[in-house]
Formats: structure tokens, C-alpha cells, sequence
């Protein structure tokens, strides 16, 4: 029996996320927020610099996955990332984890129905 046979989709977040590349970037991921339940981990290593848009637009996935009964976890967060997120108290809202690679293998351990 195969648990967990939906892809795991792991985008590495540009390194500018303000108002125009989070557009870009939230209209790349579009189609896979339109799937059934999906999955998908954000890179935030290179991120360098991101300004309440690019917070804004990660709510907005995170939002747009739940709909879809998925989530979407945050990997590898630089400094200034981190720093944003914690200022505006992001971070609290989602599962982060140290490497893409943690993030993707969390979604295994989510076993739906089980009892």
C-alpha cells in the first residue's frame, strides 16, 4: 500500500522576494497549489532581502494549499529571512525545518484517516 504517493514540490524562493518577483514566483507555483492536497517545501536560502509582500505571498500559498487540504513548509531560511518572518510573526504559522530534504520527508509522516 503506498501512504503517501503524492509528490512533494520543493521551489527555491528568489533572491529579492518583494512585490514584483513574489508575483512571478507565486504565479510559477500556481498550478501546483491547484493540486489535490498539495505539497510543497519553500528554499528560503538565498533570500537576501524580503519586504511585506513576499510575507504576504507565503501566507497567501500557505493559505491556497489549505484550501486543498495540503501545506506548505519552510526549508533553510537565510538570516534575513528568518528575521523577517520571526519580526512579523510569521514563523509561528509554519513548520520549519533546517534542510529541504527534512521538510519534504515531514510530509511521510502524515498518515490521513489513520487511527
Amino acid at each position: 500500500m503506498d501512504i503517501n504517493s503524492r509528490p512533494v514540490v520543493v521551489k527555491r524562493m528568489p533572491e529579492r522576494l518583494n512585490s514584483r518577483t513574489a508575483r512571478e514566483f507565486l504565479r510559477d507555483v500556481r498550478p501546483f497549489l491547484a493540486a489535490d492536497r498539495p505539497q510543497l517545501v519553500f528554499d528560503l536560502s538565498l533570500v537576501a532581502q524580503i519586504d511585506a509582500a513576499g510575507v504576504e505571498m507565503l501566507l497567501r500559498c500557505m493559505s491556497e494549499a489549505h484550501k486543498r487540504d495540503g501545506d506548505v513548509k519552510l526549508a533553510s531560511l537565510s538570516d534575513q529571512a528568518a528575521v523577517v518572518l520571526e519580526l512579523t510573526r510569521t514563523e509561528r504559522l509554519f513548520e520549519i525545518y533546517e534542510t529541504s530534504t527534512e521538510a519534504a520527508r515531514s510530509f511521510s509522516g502524515f498518515l490521513p484517516n489513520a487511527m
